[in-house]
């Protein structure tokens, strides 16, 4: 397979702090926002971010969290392969908050969906946004969109869009293998 990088440390470096300002702009103080890094991938953005608010921003008060949704998931009975499990981590109530899901890549959206649904296993949310540092535009099998991204890429199916978050920043890349 062929691999093509798509955005470099550099570029992700300054969609990171982007995001950052964005979030800024919409949820102000953050009293009533909640982020929640999706298992596995989402996690790593997510630390990301809190990095950037705890450097750049360190009078916002975050709460965050991390979410696996494997048993919501429309394939969970379907697939033989076992299902590597990560522990979520909510130790607050989300009721009446704002949540924003925080993701590596929007594909088809399927688990954004699963995402959504095992939410409410921690209240009821005032509303859910969805951040993702990569949103492949083409093949999307529901009705999601993200309100922050880092890129938009046109991709076709056989298409692999890959993250990498290395050990430092300079380390980190976006490839896509044709």
């Amino acid at each position: 397979m062929q691999k093509k990088v798509l955005l470099n440390a550099n570029q992700i470096d300054i969609i990171i702090n982007r995001l950052v300002c964005q979030l800024i702009e919409n949820h102000h103080d953050f009293s009533n926002t909640v982020l929640i890094g999706l298992q596995p991938r989402g996690i790593y953005l997510l630390q990301k971010l809190l990095n950037v608010f705890s450097k750049n921003h360190p009078d916002k008060k975050i709460t965050s969290g991390n979410l696996d949704y494997s048993f919501f998931r429309d394939d969970f009975r379907r697939n033989e392969k076992l299902i590597n499990i990560n522990p979520s981590k909510i130790e607050i109530s989300i009721e009446s908050k704002k949540v924003v899901l925080i993701d590596d890549v929007l594909f088809t959206g399927r688990s954004i969906r699963a995402a959504m649904s095992s939410i409410d296993s921690y209240g009821r949310p005032e509303s859910i946004e969805l951040m993702v540092l990569i949103d492949r535009r083409f093949k999307r099998e529901l009705p999601i969109e993200a309100n922050y991204f880092g890129a938009k890429i046109d991709t076709i199916d056989d298409d692999k869009v890959n993250v990498v978050w290395g050990n430092n920043k300079a380390n980190n890349v976006v490839y896509i293998e044709k």
